[in-house]
Parts: structure tokens; sequence; C-alpha cells
């Protein structure tokens, strides 16, 4: 398996950047560990712990291992479009969710270490079924309000 942290480089803000971040910052999942911490003129988060960093970057990792034919993603050390990205994040903490039957808005953290209490592995999550959440998995539709 890749680095854990190889689904962030693409948006790093340094190593303790937090993996989930796109799912964050589109509001598809949340976190207690995140903290905004300000990068040039914009904000970055930051995992406040390694060990729950190097939890969600081995996730993160197998997310796109087991998903990369279904989600037609490159090879790593390749980075993932945005578009993409998101459909890995979101569609995956989704899928994740579904399966530990959790809140809808299950805190990252806690969700990674619900996965590791039940099923004592990540590598031992049901994969078939998350990945194919995954592939299902559509972002939300603008609105574009009322025609001229």
């Amino acid at each position: 398996m890749d680095d854990p942290g190889a689904c962030a480089s693409s948006c790093c803000h340094g190593a303790a950047a937090c993996v989930f971040t796109k799912a964050l910052l589109a509001h598809a999942a949340r976190c207690e560990l995140a903290q905004r911490q300000s990068v040039g003129e914009g904000d970055a988060l930051v995992c406040a712990s390694p060990v729950a960093r190097v939890n969600c970057g081995t996730l993160a990792a197998l997310m796109r291992e087991r998903a990369a034919f279904a989600l037609r993603l490159p090879r790593p050390p390749a980075p993932l479009v945005h578009a993409k990205a998101l459909q890995l994040q979101c569609g995956g903490l989704a899928a994740l969710r579904v399966q530990l039957q959790a809140q809808p808005q299950a805190d990252v953290h806690a969700l990674v270490g619900l996965a590791q209490e039940r099923h004592g592995s990540l590598m031992d999550l049901p994969w078939q079924p998350m990945v194919l959440a995954m592939a299902a998995w559509q972002p939300r539709r603008r609105y574009r309000g009322p025609g001229p």
C-alpha cells in the first residue's frame, strides 16, 4: 500500500494537514480534531492528533486503493482532480457511515475508531459495497435560481 497521506498530497498544507479536508470543506463530514489555520491569504485544516491523522491516512489510502478501478483513478502518486477527490472522500465517508449505521453527520475521527472497533482492522471493512456506494456518490446540484 502507498503512503497513508498520499490522498491528501494534492491539497496538503504541511505534515499535519487533515486527510479529509475536501469532505470537511464541502460540509459532507465533520471532525472534532480538525482545526483551521491561516496560511497566506486562505485557511487550511490541520489535524490536532498525529495518531488520528495516521489512522485517517490509512483509511484514505485504502479507499483510493480499493476504489481505483471503479472510480477510474490515476495510479499513485498522481494527484487526483478535485471532482475525483471529492467523490473518494465524500462518497467513502458516506459509505462508511452507512456500513457502520452511524448518524448522518458522524465525526470522522469517531467513524474511524468505530470501524476499527467493529472490524478489527480498516482492511477488513466490507469494501465491495463501500466501493459501489463511492462510485454512485454524486455531488449536490447547484441551485441556479429562477430563470430569466
